[in-house]
């Protein structure tokens, strides 16, 4: 996620440049097509530029929202990921430790932390990355439990419910307590649905697909349009109308996969450690693990 309002040119230069050179030996090309043989045979209505641009703002404009809704969807499910582990942990710590004896305190506290395991193996199933950072609070059993499951965040979320039933058989904790302790391992297992219906549906590629060559079409026809009343200068009017298109509709793509491991995507390794601390804090216990730090002079956190 970016974290600065403004970038600098060197960035939007890294982040563009494919486009650029792209456009502009799209519009060279089409200069010199129009120059040297086409002018003579055609003249390019002006009124065409005005259409397909109207046109093709229609399809970015569609595109980008709904990259946009699906980005802020991600982003509310993981909020809410946030304020339920909270949840979690509290209810745990103080609804079960008060009359626990010594064997089941410890469950309790490893059930919290076990918690952080479903965190974590959840961030690496969205992104699709190997990381083995879960498994530092699971036990080396439950690492060969879930491991053998293909989806582990549900599988850890399975061994939650054991153990919370087995809380409530001991007595450790009431019937209103159980069911409240319940709801949460529902809402964690509908976060967990969410992202990954998000995660695992894919954009309308037709969308994207056609919304890029009409673009092109539109900057074709721009150049030879303008060929026609500013000879070269067509050129650099060409790349910026361009531009402007292109880069737009980036930004829409970047958005469609909002748990991909790129800036622009949701900071899951920022909102896990947020986790990770709020937890560890609330049990007392140490080493607090630090904050993510941003990268590239505090452009971006992931």
């Amino acid at each position: 996620m970016l974290l600065k309002h403004r970038l600098s040119f060197s960035q939007i230069f890294s982040y563009t440049w494919k486009v650029d050179l792209m456009l502009l030996a799209c519009c060279a090309l089409v200069y010199g097509i129009d120059k040297y043989w086409l002018s003579a045979h055609v003249s390019i209505p002006v009124t065409i530029s005005a259409v397909l641009g109207t046109a093709i703002a229609f399809f970015i404009g569609f595109n980008n929202n709904q990259a946009y809704d699906r980005w802020w969807e991600a982003r509310k499910i993981w909020g809410a990921l946030v304020n339920d582990s909270r949840s979690w942990a509290r209810s745990l710590l103080f609804y079960a430790s008060a009359g626990a004896d010594m064997e089941n305190k410890a469950l309790v506290r490893h059930m919290i932390y076990r918690h952080l395991a479903f965190i974590n193996a959840l961030k690496m199933v969205l992104r699709k990355r190997p990381d083995e950072y879960y498994t530092r609070y699971l036990t080396q059993d439950e690492i060969t439990a879930v491991q053998k499951q293909s989806n582990i965040p549900n599988a850890i979320l399975n061994l939650q419910t054991r153990d919370l039933q087995r809380l409530r058989d001991a007595g450790v904790i009431d019937g209103f307590h159980f069911i409240e302790l319940n709801q949460l391992l529902v809402r964690h297992c509908d976060s967990m649905g969410q992202s990954e219906r998000i995660r695992n549906t894919v954009f309308p590629p037709s969308y994207v697909y056609f919304t890029k060559v009409f673009i092109w079409f539109y900057v074709i026809m721009n150049t030879l349009m303008m060929t026609e009343s500013i000879g070269g200068w067509s050129i650099p009017f060409g790349w910026m109308f361009g531009f402007v298109f292109h880069v737009t509709h980036l930004n829409g793509i970047t958005l469609m996969d909002p748990f991909d491991f790129q800036p622009l995507a949701i900071p899951l390794d920022n909102i896990a450690r947020t986790i990770e601390i709020n937890v560890i804090q609330m049990l007392g216990d140490e080493p607090v693990p630090t904050p993510v730090q941003p990268r590239l002079d505090g452009l971006y956190v992931m």
